[in-house]
């Protein structure tokens, strides 16, 4: 694929602080929101059934939203609202609650005349269980891209501008799904996951033109910007289209839907971290890290 014609951003009308004042004060106001939420809620980002344990009942009825909403928050077993999704058959919902009580949430429904068409539940230490190795995991694929990072590049600087943009591609995504209402799920976490893979492709690249190829900073740096917006705009505009169409007013696919989002948050906030963030790090690096 022929990369796209860039236009061209001088750098030299902008100053090394300039050009990472905006991203690192994205950053800190999405540590900000996580740190709100953290004391508001118990958690920096609202986890979902996977994680809290709960059921997912799949019902069928002539019933609006708020009515089936009505029906499941009156049980004492349930605490909070239930949520309540369509799907694409128009009068089949996912009712999603807390409660682990099966028999009392499947009574309800058929007592009101809802046709129940499954139940799902997950207990709530197993839901504990899969929140930890979730965690865990992103935990150890970011520290696994940081030694690898580290071993590549074999500098203090330019190792530490791939890991902070990583870390601000992870961190304000997670702030934008409290503020749009995502909630952390498998699908999600395995969204962030690929956010790494995607921030490290995009760095790794830039760092390559500028420190391991000939040439003038200037101009590695817009090769590497030409071929890297080129990428990520394409898997952007993949994830944009799969967040769409498995929107609601669509087919109705919610995991997918969520994943393409926050795909498509997360990069956007790659693009401004690697050619803003990065490249301000890299130049200082070059042109006054190296000199002293």
């Amino acid at each position: 694929m022929a990369a796209l014609d860039v236009p061209a951003v001088d750098y030299t009308d902008y100053t090394d602080r300039q050009l990472a004042a905006i991203p690192l004060v994205v950053l800190v106001l999405a540590l900000a929101v996580l740190g709100g939420w953290f004391l508001m809620t118990g958690a920096p980002v609202t986890p979902g059934i996977e994680f809290t344990g709960g059921t997912e009942l799949q019902v069928t009825t002539g019933a609006g939203q708020a009515q089936i909403q009505d029906t499941f928050a009156a049980l004492p077993t349930v605490d909070g609202q239930p949520t309540v999704t369509p799907t694409a058959g128009g009068n089949t919902f996912i009712v999603t609650t807390q409660s682990t009580d099966t028999d009392a949430l499947t009574s309800a429904a058929e007592s009101a005349g809802y046709t129940v068409e499954s139940v799902q539940e997950t207990s709530a230490s197993f839901g504990s269980d899969v929140q930890q190795l979730g965690v865990l995991g992103l935990a150890a694929a970011f520290v696994g891209m940081a030694l690898l990072v580290f071993v590549l590049f074999r500098s203090f600087v330019p190792s530490i501008a791939v890991i902070l943009s990583a870390f601000s591609d992870i961190v304000v995504p997670l702030a934008l799904m409290n503020l749009f209402g995502i909630e952390l799920s498998l699908g999600t976490v395995a969204a962030l996951l690929m956010l790494i893979g995607y921030s490290v492709d995009s760095d790794i690249l830039l760092n390559n033109h500028v420190l391991k190829r000939r040439g003038d900073f200037y101009e590695s740096t817009y090769r590497a910007r030409r071929t890297g917006v080129t990428m990520t705009l394409t898997s952007m505009s993949a994830m944009a289209v799969m967040a769409i169409v498995a929107s609601k007013f669509v087919f109705n696919i919610p995991l997918l839907s969520q994943v393409g989002l926050v795909l498509v948050m997360g990069l956007a906030v790659d693009l401004m971290n690697t050619y803003l963030l990065n490249v301000s790090l890299l130049r200082w690096y070059k042109f006054e890290g190296i000199a002293r």
